[in-house]
């Protein structure tokens, strides 16, 4: 059995659609939620799903390896991003190689990097009139959004788009593809 943390920053609804896709595997279980957000409701979702959630701090996060000390005494074999807005650390990236996987609400190369998140990456893709959107799922490294692509899916736009209907096209592709993306992943390997 693997086992999986997710790491979130905000509401959680990519992380309550994977621990239920995950909840009667053979193969792979969600065991814990990190978040660096006290306030995120996906400690409420993780609560209600009777899943162990831990709200660290950046110094626990990026100058020390009380994260990392964590995640092995949980036995974790993969870390999953599900809207976890910080930049992981080398030693993070060390301790788990090829075994950390993000999603990004966008189709990467474009629209990457710090600070382009949720709505902040719908409202330049409207902006710059683009015909499709979407999501990538990739392997996460040193610098924002520029790990190994995994999968892509594209959602098309038209003019009448705005941020909010380009996130909810971009949502749905999210929970239709991440779980099964994710499992793919982890029994390839």
């Amino acid at each position: 059995m693997k086992k999986i943390a997710l790491f979130a920053s905000g509401s959680g609804s990519n992380a309550e659609n994977i621990i239920h896709y995950f909840k009667d595997s053979d193969a792979v279980e969600v065991t814990l939620i990190l978040t660096n957000n006290a306030s995120a409701g996906v400690i409420e979702r993780g609560k209600r799903l009777d899943i162990p959630v831990v709200v660290f701090s950046r110094n626990n996060f990026s100058k020390s390896d009380t994260v990392i000390r964590l995640l092995k005494n949980n036995e974790t074999d993969w870390i999953i991003l599900a809207g976890f807005l910080w930049l992981v650390p080398e030693n993070l990236i060390r301790a788990f190689p090829g075994r950390i996987i993000n999603i990004h609400p966008a189709l990467l190369p474009k629209y990457g990097g710090k600070g382009m998140w949720g709505h902040h990456v719908h409202e330049a893709v409207v902006n710059n009139c683009e015909s499709e959107s979407g999501i990538t799922i990739h392997h996460v490294n040193e610098h924002y959004d520029e790990g190994e692509i995994i999968f892509q899916a594209t959602c098309p736009l038209t003019q009448e788009d705005t941020a909010d209907s380009v996130a909810q096209k971009v949502h749905e592709l999210e929970y239709r593809y991440f779980p099964a993306v994710i499992e793919a992943e982890i029994l390839r390997n």
